[in-house]
């Protein structure tokens, strides 16, 4: 199994700030055409809410030994809502888009690098929800629900396990990246003396998210660990799910969360 582990996620060499901008940029415009009802009419399938809901659901589940950790919670929580999770994110991204050209300067290269990843995490995510919520409307035209056995059918039919094996990449970087940014000597100043400039340009949203994120980091003792048991849990999942193992989101045997937490079942 591939771990990219959060020293070599942080070790990774840096983009000169032309190459940055540009990477954003073409992210943010992939992220856009994706969401498009216009340009990717996929985004109307009847599939695509339930889908989203399930996965969130079933990733939910899975935290449920964070959640008992009061030291992890709220580390958890960010992960689910802001990060990885069943939500809008596009005022979020639409504030990078105008934000970064103007305070390159000012913000750290590394939150600049990892709210890249992010906007890619949430684009690519998207993109093989797209092509989920397409199978399933083909292999279960009259269903209404998900279940595991039809989650992981359609799984297996779009396939990209390298594509999926990049997703997981791009939660640990984004998830050690951001950790990590927000928890550098003097980001808890910059923000605090942003809140206002940022909201008063509209830029509240981003803002938002950064606060969240760095009130919820705060509290974890060791942020690769935390990112690291993350990564070995979707990791052993994706693996399973292309195998067909019958129970391909049980925890692992030695889990973190602990092996004993209860499983959201055919939600």
């Amino acid at each position: 199994m591939k771990i990219v582990t959060p020293d070599l996620a942080h070790g990774r060499r840096r983009l000169d700030k032309r190459t940055l901008a540009t990477a954003l940029a073409r992210r943010l415009a992939w992220h856009q055409a994706v969401h498009d009802p216009v340009r990717e009419p996929r985004n109307g399938l009847r599939w695509l809410p339930e889908l989203r809901r399930w996965q969130a659901a079933r990733l939910a589940a899975s935290f449920e030994g964070f959640m008992i950790d009061p030291r992890r919670r709220p580390a958890a929580e960010f992960f689910l809502t802001d990060l990885y999770g069943d939500r809008d994110f596009s005022r979020r991204d639409g504030d990078i888009a105008r934000i970064v050209p103007k305070m390159q300067k000012l913000l750290p290269q590394g939150l600049l690098e990892t709210l890249a990843d992010a906007i890619e995490l949430g684009a690519l995510s998207h993109a093989f929800d797209l092509r989920m919520a397409e199978t399933l409307q083909r292999l279960a035209p009259r269903r209404t629900t998900l279940d595991d056995d039809l989650y992981g059918r359609a799984y297996r039919e779009v396939g990209r396990p390298r594509l999926r094996a990049h997703q997981i990449d791009l939660i640990v970087v984004a998830g050690f990246g951001l950790g990590h940014a927000l928890r550098t000597r003097g980001v808890a100043t910059l923000l605090a003396v942003l809140r206002g400039p940022a909201r008063a340009a509209g830029l509240g949203e981003l803002q938002s998210f950064l606060e969240r994120g760095f009130g919820a980091y705060a509290k974890l003792e060791d942020v690769g660990a935390f990112i690291a048991d993350i990564e070995r849990s979707e990791r052993e999942v994706s693996r399973r799910l292309f195998a067909g193992h019958p129970q391909p989101f049980e925890p692992l045997p030695d889990a973190h969360p602990p092996s004993g937490a209860r499983r959201m079942r055919n939600r």
